[in-house]
């Protein structure tokens, strides 16, 4: 249950939602320009893509970690250090492409995947303060604060990437270290109790018992999944369209409306998960995105760019959404500071195997090799659900 009123909830509801727009809008700027950068810097193209993947690595390595201490310290202290990790790397960002420095972009990178660990906890900080009732509607509209990181970022990134003049790309990494600084005091307007800490006992409960319900297990496979499908498409995006004569401001522009399908059905997705369930809504996630794939897969013209990432965000947005639903209404209150931190730990160790493979498969084996490896992922995530379904068939009374 919920400490605090539904008037405090939508509050903290409503803020949470804009620290997503603005504070969000750095992940757009790291994802058109990391690969962009790391190709720059890297001496082999293969690991152009390896400051995203770094990014990803560190938020799998912070994820745990950052949900202990949210549930010693509150939610609030987290969100504040990760909006200063993300300022510390976007200036590592910005020297590094200064002093033509690989190493030091990843150690940039590595401080931004800090910062991108605790904010991946926003929606559940919004589950925190939420009724029952409001939960889905809650995390919906906090992820669909993401409609303004969607059009900020890559505005940003079009306007300050040649900000300082022959140093391609340091000025959107400046910008995102002004962007995390001016918004700190947004974070510290927020007023979220802080959890009952999980019981000696519950911090020894084995994983096995953890995830024992099929329902949690469900979650976790599809919440991996839809992340590992869209990143892995999304930080090839930029450079195959490189690779295709598009200019950065293309890819900026592409992005820009890849990330507001990732947010804009936001509005209405926790009200179509209560309407039609967790299963029917990221089953049509995971049926987008593999038409996404099969798009992409057709052409590489500028249509076929924008409309593959257009579905990859809203299949991303349904597939994602769906299971973080399904994982806070699935796992018992006193396990979920400890599930939710192994849960984003896995989802950001797929999304950091996504991001380095979408480097290797786009330079050695081309764009449609991107797409190819997506249908796995998506069989996988469906043959999940329908074990989800047969379970739950069993288990209801006859």
């Amino acid at each position: 249950m919920t400490s605090v009123s539904h008037a405090e909830a939508k509050r903290n509801v409503a803020l949470l939602a804009l620290g997503q727009s603005f504070l969000g809008a750095q992940m757009p700027i790291l994802i058109i320009f990391g690969g962009l950068a790391g190709a720059t810097l890297a001496d082999n193209k293969f690991w152009a893509t390896l400051p995203v993947s770094i990014m990803m690595i560190a938020s799998m390595l912070c994820t745990i970690p950052i949900s202990n201490l949210m549930a010693k310290y509150g939610r609030r202290p987290l969100f504040i250090a990760g909006a200063l990790c993300g300022s510390i790397g976007g200036a590592l960002g910005c020297v590094a492409l200064f002093i033509d420095s690989f190493l030091l972009l990843l150690i940039g990178a590595f401080f931004s995947g800090i910062y991108q660990a605790c904010q991946g906890y926003f929606r559940f900080a919004a589950a925190d303060v939420a009724s029952v009732e409001f939960q889905p509607r809650a995390i919906s509209l906090v992820m669909a604060g993401g409609l303004g990181s969607a059009i900020i970022g890559p505005e940003l990134g079009s306007r300050f990437h040649d900000l300082f003049a022959g140093i391609d790309y340091a000025g959107a990494y400046f910008s995102i270290a002004l962007l995390n600084i001016i918004f700190i005091p947004l974070l510290l307007m927020l007023r979220i109790p802080i959890t009952a800490a999980p019981t000696a006992t519950a911090n020894k409960t084995p994983m096995a018992i953890l995830f024992r319900p099929t329902a949690v297990r469900t979650a976790v496979i599809c919440g991996m999944l839809s992340y590992a499908i869209m990143s892995l498409v999304m930080t090839a995006t930029p450079l195959a369209m490189h690779h295709h004569g598009f200019d950065p401001n293309h890819s900026a522009d592409v992005v820009r409306w890849h990330v507001l399908a990732m947010f804009a059905p936001s509005f209405f997705t926790g009200s179509l998960i209560a309407r039609f369930g967790h299963g029917t809504i990221i089953t049509c996630g995971f049926l987008l995105l593999i038409s996404a794939g099969i798009i992409a897969y057709l052409d590489t013209s500028l249509i076929h760019f924008y409309s593959s990432l257009i579905l990859l965000g809203v299949g991303w947005n349904f597939g994602f959404i769906g299971s973080t639903s399904l994982l806070t209404s699935s796992s018992s209150p006193q396990h979920q500071s400890r599930v939710q931190g192994i849960n984003d730990f896995l989802v950001f160790a797929m999304v950091a195997f996504a991001s380095l493979s979408a480097g290797g498969l786009l330079n050695i084996l081309g764009w449609q090799a991107v797409q190819i490896a997506v249908i796995p992922m998506v069989f996988i995530a469906l043959a999940s659900l329908v074990i989800w379904w047969l379970s739950s068939q069993n288990t209801q009374p006859t």
